[in-house]
């Protein structure tokens, strides 16, 4: 008698709708994160990547901005380009003639303290408000801050500080 085989199913599993978007979102982190924040440390006191926190709303303003991309952009005096929209996040490109900075907000706080953690291993220093990070050069941090409110964050990368 011959015995049959029960068939062979594949252990192969196609993505998900919801994975998809935030792999798409982890992998432009990656990606843009350390060309923001290459030349992002300026040789302070070292704060295990909290830095103490000044003012938090903006003096101009009386406010801390809400965590919407476009009104952190126009507040910054420009028009964001979105490059995600994902349940995690929102990031919107802007360029000005100052800089090209990244604006990401976060439909939870929970979600933005984890993307601080993340990047954390590329350094550099961050505003952070109320569920929204702006990514843009050091020497433009107390003008941005000055706009919107917020803290500015000092995250330490891995390996040794650069030397001055």
């Amino acid at each position: 008698m011959s015995e049959q085989q029960p068939p062979v199913l594949s252990t192969r599993r196609s993505p998900s709708r919801v994975r998809r978007p935030r792999a798409l979102a982890a992998a432009a982190v990656l990606v843009v994160l350390p060309l923001l924040t290459a030349c992002g440390g300026d040789g302070d006191k070292d704060t295990g990547g909290k830095a103490a926190p000044r003012v938090t709303a903006a003096p101009a303003a009386g406010v801390v901005a809400p965590a919407k991309v476009e009104v952190i952009a126009g507040l910054t005096g420009c028009k964001a380009k979105i490059r995600i929209d994902a349940d995690e996040l929102r990031q919107g490109l802007c360029h000005t003639k100052q800089a090209d900075y990244l604006i990401t907000t976060f439909p939870e706080e929970k979600l933005k303290e984890t993307w601080l953690e993340e990047a954390r291993v590329y350094g550099g220093k961050y505003l952070v408000g109320t569920r929204w990070v702006v990514s843009v050069k050091p020497a433009l941090l107390e003008s941005f801050r000055a706009k919107l409110g917020g803290t500015i964050r000092e995250l330490r990368g891995i390996g040794p500080k650069p030397t001055e």
